[in-house]
C-alpha cells in the first residue's frame, strides 16, 4: 500500500514538473523572456480596448430615437407590472408582471447610459407628450386609469390586452433599430426585447384563450 503511494506520488510529481518544463520552454520561445511577452500582451490590449471604444461610440440617429422611446415605452410597462401583485387573481399573470419588471428596470438604465454617454437628453420621468401614444402601443391616462381601478379577473382580463398591444409596439421599434441603427450593443439588445416579448404576448394569448 505504502509503495503503490508513493508511486503515485513520484508520477505526479513527473508530470508536474514535465508541465513546468513546457510552460518554460514556450515563454523562452520568444527569445528575450517574459519582456517580450507582456509587450506584446499590453499592445494587444491596447488596440483592443480601442477598437471597442470606437465601436461602443459608433452610433446613429436611429440608436438615438430607439433609446429614447424604448425608455418611456418601457417605464409604463413596469408602472402597469406594478400594479399587478396587489390587483391580479391569476398566478400566471402575477408571474409574468414580475418577469416584465426584471427585464425591462435594468434595459431602462442601460439605455439611459447610452443617452448620457452620447450627449442626448434621457427622457424625464413621467415626461408623456401625446405623441408618445402613438408610439408602439403606449397606453393613454385614461386606460392606466381603467387598469388601476381594475381588479380580480377583469384586471387579468385588461393588463394581457394592454400589454400584448404595449409588447407588439416595442417588438416594431426594435425591429426598427435592427434595420437601421449602428450600435451594436442596441442592435442586440433589440434583438433581446424582440426574443421576449413576442414569448411573452403569445403566452398572454394563450391565457385570454382560456377565459
Amino acid at each position: 500500500m505504502i509503495r503503490k503511494r508513493s508511486l503515485v506520488r513520484r508520477t505526479a510529481a513527473v508530470v508536474a514538473a514535465g508541465a513546468a518544463a513546457l510552460v518554460l520552454a514556450a515563454c523562452g520561445g520568444d527569445g528575450d523572456s517574459s519582456a517580450g511577452h507582456d509587450g506584446h500582451n499590453a499592445t494587444a490590449s491596447s488596440s483592443a480596448s480601442a477598437s471597442a471604444s470606437a465601436s461602443q461610440g459608433q452610433h446613429n440617429a436611429a440608436d438615438v430615437a430607439f433609446a429614447k422611446g424604448m425608455i418611456p415605452h418601457h417605464r409604463q410597462a413596469v408602472e402597469m407590472a406594478d400594479l399587478a401583485p396587489s390587483r391580479s387573481q391569476s398566478a400566471e399573470v402575477k408571474k409574468l408582471a414580475a418577469d416584465i419588471k426584471k427585464a425591462q428596470d435594468p434595459e431602462i438604465k442601460t439605455l439611459s447610459g447610452w443617452l448620457t454617454s452620447w450627449g442626448e437628453e434621457v427622457p424625464a420621468e413621467g415626461a408623456m407628450d401625446h405623441s408618445m401614444h402613438d408610439m408602439g402601443g403606449m397606453m393613454t391616462a385614461e386606460e392606466m386609469t381603467e387598469l388601476e381601478n381594475a381588479s380580480g379577473k377583469a384586471f387579468d382580463t385588461a393588463f394581457m390586452e394592454m400589454m400584448i398591444k404595449h409588447h407588439e409596439g416595442a417588438v416594431e421599434m426594435a425591429e426598427t433599430e435592427q434595420a437601421d441603427g449602428a450600435h451594436g450593443p442596441a442592435k442586440k439588445m433589440a434583438g433581446e426585447i424582440i426574443a421576449s416579448q413576442s414569448a411573452e404576448i403569445e403566452q398572454m394569448k394563450t391565457l385570454l384563450g382560456k377565459d
